[in-house]
């Protein structure tokens, strides 16, 4: 459901109060937290809106917030199975829910990081698994949010809430929304992403995942993958090189040779499983050496976290 600012405008809400106390929600047996961060006195913006045209919806809160994130290890679990059950909690403890939405209808990749996430890797967001709510209760002037991701054999949870909540409607910028943006689409067109690739001479991999700590890629189907084996298909002289890359953490050395080797992950993917001829795929790695955002932010370390497609010739 998605939010509507006029239907709360004529709400009487006293900014920066106490709330009353924070809701305690019924969580799975295996949920063990990874993170707590509580302010007294705090604002944050929470999303009433998917990220639309460039921006997001967000509520202006200025009060007591707490955040907690939590690890779930229970293999197979979709983001739905984990918040359906706090869903109701939510609903029955009062609260409305203003927003409902998964990767897709949230607005993939830009609403990911236009929105506060605790640092990995206490809270880790796969971008092509989570689910996104938010929950008003006008009544005990409170809010909360759940952000829900699974990927591998572990899922993850995150949870805010909050204290009094303005009446200021505002709009959040993404802050990477320029270096790729996501078509939040359930499926990309093989002629979008030859667009891409041959306009610009290289495409970021957003629907791919490595398995926890490891270079190792998923089995989860990738829609991009399946497209860019098509694409060379129909163009057969097309020489591709998919380049690696990772944030500052660790030594360059070790940088490189995690980069390089999740870049050959993807191209042994498309060799075994698509048939692309080997010749025309080269793997690479770059460590830390070409960021796409600051390194000194969690969101911005997550965006450097990232496999290319790099367009290298075709022949006449």
């Amino acid at each position: 459901m998605a939010y509507g600012g006029s239907r709360w405008m004529g709400v009487a809400l006293c900014l920066l109060a106490w709330p009353v106390h924070a809701f305690q929600l019924e969580l799975p047996r295996t949920a063990r937290q990874t993170a707590a961060r509580d302010s007294a006195l705090d604002q944050v913006l929470v999303p009433v809106g998917p990220f639309v045209d460039g921006a997001l919806e967000t509520l202006k809160i200025e009060g007591r917030v707490t955040r907690r994130a939590y690890r779930l290890n229970s293999p197979g679990l979709t983001p739905l199975q984990i918040l359906a059950p706090l869903r109701q909690q939510i609903e029955d403890a009062g609260f409305d829910l203003v927003l409902d939405c998964n990767q897709i209808t949230c607005g993939g990749y830009d609403f990911r990081f236009a929105t506060e996430v605790l640092p990995a890797p206490n809270m880790y967001v796969n971008i092509r698994a989570f689910h996104f709510l938010t929950g008003i209760n006008t009544e005990n002037d409170a809010a909360i949010t759940l952000m829900a991701s699974s990927s591998g054999g572990a899922a993850y949870l995150q949870i805010i809430q909050t204290g009094a909540v303005s009446q200021e409607v505002t709009e959040t910028r993404s802050p990477v929304a320029s270096v790729e943006p996501d078509p939040a689409q359930p499926e990309l067109p093989i002629e979008t992403l030859a667009a891409r690739l041959l306009e610009k001479g290289s495409f970021v991999l957003r629907d791919i995942d490595f398995t926890v700590g490891s270079t190792t890629l998923d089995d989860q189907q990738s829609v991009e993958l399946a497209a860019l084996a098509s694409l060379l298909a129909d163009r057969p002289t097309l020489r591709i090189a998919i380049v690696g890359h990772t944030d500052t953490a660790g030594g360059l050395e070790v940088n490189i040779a995690v980069s390089r080797a999740r870049a050959q992950s993807v191209r042994t993917r498309l060799i075994d499983t698509y048939g692309v001829d080997p010749e025309r795929i080269e793997a690479e790695g770059m460590g830390y050496l070409a960021p796409i955002a600051s390194n000194l932010t969690a969101e911005g370390r997550e965006a450097n976290r990232r496999v290319e497609v790099i367009l290298i010739s075709e022949d006449e």
